[in-house]
Formats: C-alpha cells, structure tokens, sequence
C-alpha cells in the first residue's frame, strides 16, 4: 500500500516536470549524447559505396526508449552540433560541416526524422511489439529516403542508381538494429525507472 501511494506521489511530481528540463533529464540527455559521440563514430567502410556501416542509428533507436522521442531528437541536435562545429563524432571519426554537406549527409539529416517517427511509435505502441518494430522500419525507411536522395545529388546519380549503393547494401544489418532495439530497449528502460524509484 505505502509503495503504491510513493509510486502516485513520483508520478504526480514527474507529471509536472515532465514541461520542463529537470536535473534528471539533461543527466540523461548528456548520457546519450555522449554515448552516441562514442559510439557513432566507428564504421564499417564498404567498397561498392561512400555510406558506410555505423552504429549511430542502433544508438538513436535504443536513445528512444532511454529517454523518450523528444529528449532523444534534442540529444541527437545537440550531437549534429557538437560534429558541425568540428569534433570527430560523425562516422569514421570525421567532424566538421563538410561531412554534413558530403555524401552521407542526407543520413544524418534524415536520422532526425527517423528518431521522431519511431519514438512516436515506441511511445503510443510500448506493449505491441509488432507495431513498434513496423514503426522503426517506417522510420528507417524516411531516413532512407533523404539519405537516398542526398546521395543521388551528391554523386550525380539517379535516384535507382544511389538505392542501390545507399540502401540496398544496408538491408540486413539495419533489420538486426531494430531486433536490438526492440529487444534491449525495453530492459534499459525500465532499469532506468527502477533507479528513479
């Protein structure tokens, strides 16, 4: 009865922070971003295209259950800030507003969507796993789209000709991000929770 009552009390006082950045949450966002600026920048070069395999979209689907689809998208800003002023955090170790402009640009723009699509998804669908991993591909696949199109104007390609080398090749390791989101997220989640109580 008293953790129930404890358990109201902490809901009620999370509810009326939740407009705001409490202390609690710029911990978090800052956890992640400084997560995503570790992680983000290891890649897998891959000879048939200038896109190569990084962890930075496995970071942002699990940042979603971690801190929600808004705290999520402003921690990924605040690392496309941190990469256009010059640190190394984009992939293969690279900062700077030309790796913005350059051929992987589109991705990183694009992740901003997929972040808000999928969260979205995350947040209204928690318990319906099915819908929450159609969500994430949805997502991926707007990213996809800007990443496809950017790429295409970058190397003079047509929009086919840029699928193949900028998307195609991805297929399958980005199914196995999603399973791991899916599958991890929740569990980070609700650890982070049991530590809030």
């Amino acid at each position: 009865m008293t953790a129930d009552i404890m358990k109201n009390i902490t809901t009620k006082n999370q509810s009326k922070t939740t407009g705001r950045f409490t202390t609690r949450r710029l911990v978090l966002i800052a956890m992640v971003t400084a997560i995503t600026c570790i992680l983000a920048p290891f890649s897998i070069p891959i000879p048939i295209s200038p896109v190569p395999i990084s962890l930075t979209n496995l970071v942002l689907l699990i940042s979603i259950y971690v801190l929600g689809w808004k705290d999520a998208t402003v921690s990924y800003l605040v690392y496309l800030l941190l990469g256009a002023f010059g640190l190394p955090v984009f992939s293969g170790f690279a900062g700077g507003l030309g790796k913005i402009a350059g051929p992987t640009g589109g991705y990183l723009t694009g992740f901003i969507f997929m972040t808000i699509i999928a969260g979205i998804f995350v947040e209204r669908y928690t318990d319906r796993r099915i819908l929450v991993i159609t969500g994430m591909v949805l997502a991926t696949m707007v990213a996809y789209v800007f990443g496809t199109a950017w790429l295409a104007f970058q190397m003079e390609l047509p929009f086919t000709g840029a699928l193949s080398i900028g998307v195609i090749p991805y297929l399958p390791g980005d199914t196995v991000k999603i399973i791991l989101a899916v599958l991890t997220g929740p569990v980070l989640r609700s650890r982070l929770q049991n530590l809030a109580y």
